[in-house]
């Protein structure tokens, strides 16, 4: 009988020992709640390789996927005296690194949101909050076919078709290309048939890029020319409120510009 209750104890202390470490990298963690890190990685991989999440010792449970947005969760346990951790995100397939940051215990929950594109790593901007009546839309130009270098101007508006008039109405001023822009916002409109100056006429929204500081379209002096209603980057709708991100490239028809999304979220 004595030796039974030595074998009970003995293999319930051999189960705690291996619950002990079963939970002290990657889990949930409830006999160190106070050293539990949550780490949040969220963004967009643009690129055609799967990207792998490891902190410390231990993989997050999927790579993030290639031409996806992520979404990934996971909490790291510190040891004893430990105080921060290496996150290191690189491609499965090569190795190479695409972001690495030193996790402090002492800062709290990590969120980590990142663009990773073109083989360049950027930060992804936070959309705004929907408003009522309220368009907000964040762009990234990339212009991958004139391989444009200089500063833009997105100027986003109304453009009345019969007397043939655009009218700004909101304008992102010197974007970078391949770099976000500050959130534009306007209130929503209706396109439906409207007078405009004792013409009835109808209403496209239309988004144009313009060389930084001016009404001229950036491929002024190119060998593409300039649609006043096809040459328009991507945009939501006009009537409904709505807050989106757009990437968009040059897309041309022959020699007219066009524009096409690469991601909208």
């Amino acid at each position: 009988m004595k030796t039974m209750k030595r074998n009970k104890c003995y293999l319930a202390g051999m189960a705690l020992l291996l619950l002990i470490s079963a939970c002290k990298k990657g889990g949930g963690d409830f006999l160190y709640k106070s050293e539990l890190l949550p780490i949040t990685v969220t963004g967009f991989n643009g690129s055609n390789e799967d990207l792998v999440v490891k902190v410390g010792g231990f993989d997050f449970r999927a790579p993030l996927q290639p031409n996806n947005s992520f979404n990934q969760r996971n909490t790291y346990t510190f040891d004893a005296g430990e105080h921060e951790v290496k996150l290191v995100i690189n491609e499965k397939n090569t190795g190479k690194i695409v972001l690495e940051k030193n996790l402090k215990k002492a800062e709290g929950a990590a969120q980590i949101n990142f663009l990773y594109l073109d083989g360049r790593t950027s930060p992804m901007p936070e959309k705004p909050a929907i408003m009522a009546e309220k368009i907000s839309i964040i762009y990234m130009f990339q212009p991958t076919v004139t391989n444009y270098t200089e500063p833009v101007d997105i100027v986003v508006g109304k453009y009345f078709i019969t007397p043939q008039v655009f009218e700004e109405v909101a304008r992102a001023k010197n974007v970078k290309p391949y770099e976000f822009c500050a959130p534009i916002t306007l209130p929503t409109f209706s396109v439906a048939r409207q007078d405009y100056n004792g013409v009835m006429t109808s209403v496209s929204f239309v988004v144009r890029v313009y060389k930084a500081g001016t009404n001229i379209p950036y491929i002024d002096g190119t060998a593409y020319s300039w649609n006043a209603l096809s040459s328009t980057a991507p945009k939501p709708s006009a009537s409904v409120a709505s807050s989106k991100l757009y990437i968009f490239t040059e897309s041309p028809a022959g020699n007219v510009m066009r524009f096409a999304a690469r991601l909208e979220q």
